[in-house]
């Protein structure tokens, strides 16, 4: 008996115009990168989604307090996840690693450089923002609106894109309740981060209580981490958003 190996079919060839109006555009030269490397990315690394919805009722109402305090130090949820992220990763350092193209070893990383997604005109860039760990929740926050700006208006250089341990994607200030982000090759995970939902859930005694929810999506490498090890990532992050005291 032998085995058959499926051809996969050629990208459809039609002449669209057939069919109705149509306009042409070219695809710019960093988006066929990026989109060579979301292929890339999707085909060789096997993805699993974690979801999981975060109460941030506490956190967002110190968050609000300090804001109002604070005006010309506003402190952002995106920040704090970060801040969040890299004490989870150093909890949990496999999420910090990357294996070989080969998948003969797995490379742990001792630094916490985190990549910020950013939706620019053209499409997608990832900036890297280094050194998380040593760095306040200001000082991300800073880098965080400066590094996002200047990928909106003047790019960024592929040096600024390189070297990160872990991803933050925000859908937040659009909306969504969940996604599958991809991984951005050679990091093992990716934290997706939609807009959160107010939503009733009943306390102690059965009755219902408003809570402001956060909805986290986690896509992992399945062949470096396993479900119970992501499923425990992401209630780190809850437990740190729940115990951070704003100072």
């Amino acid at each position: 008996m032998t085995e058959k190996t499926i051809t996969m079919l050629p990208w459809p060839a039609d002449d669209l115009s057939v069919y109705g109006p149509v306009t042409s555009s070219p695809v710019s030269r960093a988006q066929q990168y990026v989109a060579r490397a979301m292929y890339r990315n999707w085909a060789l690394i096997p993805h699993v989604t974690h979801n999981d919805d975060v109460d941030i009722t506490a956190f967002e109402t110190r968050r609000k307090e300090w804001n109002a305090a604070h005006p010309e130090q506003k402190r952002s949820l995106l920040s704090a996840l970060v801040k969040a992220s890299v004490a989870t990763l150093q909890r949990y350092p496999r999420f910090n690693s990357s294996l070989s193209a080969d998948g003969t070893t797995l490379i742990s990383k001792q630094y916490f450089h985190i990549g910020i997604a950013v939706d620019v005109p053209n499409g997608l860039l990832v900036p890297v923002i280094r050194d998380c760990d040593t760095q306040s929740i200001d000082q991300v926050g800073g880098q965080i609106a400066s590094i996002s700006e200047k990928a909106k208006t003047k790019g960024l250089s592929l040096a600024e894109m390189s070297g990160g341990c872990f991803t933050l994607s925000s859908l937040g200030h659009i909306g969504g309740t969940s996604f599958s982000p991809i991984i951005n090759a050679p990091e093992v995970a990716i934290l997706g981060i939609c807009r959160s939902q107010d939503r009733f859930l009943p306390d102690a005694e059965g009755k219902p209580v408003l809570r402001q929810l956060l909805p986290l999506s986690l896509s992992y490498d399945h062949r470096v981490i396993n479900g119970a090890d992501a499923a425990r990532f992401l209630r780190s992050i809850a437990d740190w958003l729940a115990e951070y005291k704003f100072e």
